[in-house]
């Protein structure tokens, strides 16, 4: 389990930084219409933020664990 924790942990922190500033964008920005898909409610933009936090932060972790193993 820690292996896990560890391999993963720049993917964790994408996902963590990504659920704040995803709630953040919604209480600063947000819609007042209501009509807009995303920040119209704090769950989805929340939800939004971690997978756009999730999958940038998992790139950067892929690519400097490629150029480590590469010795470069």
């Amino acid at each position: 389990m820690t292996h896990f924790l560890k391999k993963y942990r720049l993917t964790f922190l994408g996902v963590l930084i990504g659920a704040i500033a995803g709630y953040a964008y919604y209480y600063f920005v947000g819609c007042n219409s209501g009509t807009c898909a995303i920040t119209s409610s704090p769950i989805n933009s929340t939800i939004y933020g971690i997978l756009m936090g999730g999958l940038l932060f998992n790139m950067i972790q892929t690519e400097f664990s490629k150029k480590t193993k590469d010795g470069k």
